[in-house]
């Protein structure tokens, strides 16, 4: 992958980390996964998620929701959000964006998740090429 698409997803990111109503840090997970193998995009992105909500503090995998693009129009198709199923607490949002040839699944969550060993966990993911982890305090 050239390091010129790696930066420009690196920028976009830190975009969507700007200052808010709570700290955000991100991830840049880059794929295997050519645009004809969505069903396993798919279950990346629910991986993914289920391993930020079990990396943060006040919730886990059981107890969140993925609420997708397809589900509201002013959602993107490939926007995805891993919301809490008692009150739809924000725990982190996606977007699958397809990258000569492979997708990046470009992830923020609130910054109370230990950043670090949610970047080691996301490597061990099936059909992930490398993990590039982005602070918003950076």
């Amino acid at each position: 992958m050239s390091e010129h698409v790696d930066e420009g997803l690196i920028r976009r990111t830190r975009a969507l980390l700007e200052p808010g109503d709570i700290e955000l840090n991100g991830v840049v997970v880059h794929t295997t996964l050519s645009g004809e193998e969505e069903p396993a995009l798919h279950q990346l992105t629910l991986d993914t998620g289920n391993r930020i909500a079990a990396h943060h503090p006040d919730t886990a995998p059981e107890d969140t929701y993925v609420y997708s693009g397809n589900d509201d129009p002013e959602f993107g198709v490939n926007q995805h959000q891993g919301l809490t199923l008692d009150d739809e607490a924000f725990v982190w949002e996606c977007q699958q964006l397809l990258r000569e040839g492979a997708y990046a699944v470009v992830t923020y969550y609130e910054a109370v998740v230990d950043h670090d060993a949610l970047l080691s966990d996301l490597e061990e993911l099936d059909d992930v090429d490398r993990v590039v982890g982005v602070r918003g305090d950076d």
